[in-house]
């Protein structure tokens, strides 16, 4: 009686073989008809560069965060404390990034605005690149603002 129940136990219907047959079957065709048709495929155009600004920052006794020109080392501007949750957020991400890596603070970052009018903030340091416009135009224009407060256009 025992022989018969474990046999029982290991047993897998033919149905259930047929259903993962169909499924993979369906998953090879699908990504064949995505492959040669186009259909359900994502493209992304390439976008050219239109400005590119380098930035340092630096965080202010005062709870500010000090914008540096790298080339001068002089200060741009402040982004003044309790202001720019979201820029205070990526920037610091990104320096827990260069802390993993153990980078310092010394290296700048580039702001670049694309001709399809979305913005990134590279860290070449680490390579990490953040889509600004992903998170929405008011938080886009933050880093705008911090673009023009370096002298680049709006």
């Amino acid at each position: 009686m025992s022989e018969i129940a474990a046999e029982h136990q290991n047993y897998v219907s033919k149905g259930s073989i047929l259903g993962a047959i169909a499924l993979i079957l369906f998953a090879l065709v699908a990504v064949s008809l995505g492959r040669l048709t186009g259909i359900g495929t994502v493209h992304t155009d390439h976008a050219t560069p239109i400005e590119s600004i380098s930035l340092r920052f630096e965080d202010r006794p005062d709870g500010g965060i000090a914008v540096i020109n790298p080339n001068s080392g002089a200060v741009l501007g402040v982004v003044q404390p309790g202001t720019d949750g979201f820029i205070r957020t990526v920037l610091r991400g990104l320096a827990y990034d260069r802390q993993r890596h153990h980078i310092g603070s010394g290296p700048a970052f580039n702001l670049i605005r694309w001709s399809d009018h979305h913005a990134t903030l590279d860290d070449p340091s680490t390579g990490r690149s953040i889509d600004l416009v992903a998170f929405g135009q008011t938080n886009m224009q933050a880093f705008s603002n911090l673009m023009i407060m370096a002298g680049g256009k709006p």
